[in-house]
């Protein structure tokens, strides 16, 4: 049987709007498509959204534990920037680097 090196990343990766929820938690502000599911317009279907998504934001520790379980070594995620930048611009969202 081949063997993978022993420096081989085994990972996953996530997308902070997909996964996070806490969708107004802590001085986030909206993102586009908060603003486009929260609009009331009826744009998407059965009015889905992510504002808890599989609360990655509450749980964080408790995932990340699990992936090193399952023995993953590697984790790619990406930034809320509406979480860190609440208003696209201006002062950074302390709580949103934490």
């Amino acid at each position: 049987m081949t063997q993978f090196p022993k420096e081989f990343l085994w990972g996953a990766s996530t997308a902070a709007t997909q996964i996070e929820g806490g969708w107004n938690a802590d001085g986030k502000g909206e993102s586009i498509w908060d603003t486009l599911v929260h609009d009331g317009t009826g744009k998407i279907a059965h009015s889905e959204n992510a504002d808890t998504a599989i609360d990655f934001y509450h749980h964080w520790r408790e995932d990340v534990a699990l992936m090193k379980t399952i023995g993953l070594n590697a984790y790619r995620f990406s930034i809320s920037w509406p979480r860190v930048l609440p208003e696209g611009t201006g002062p950074v969202n302390e709580a949103g680097l934490r």
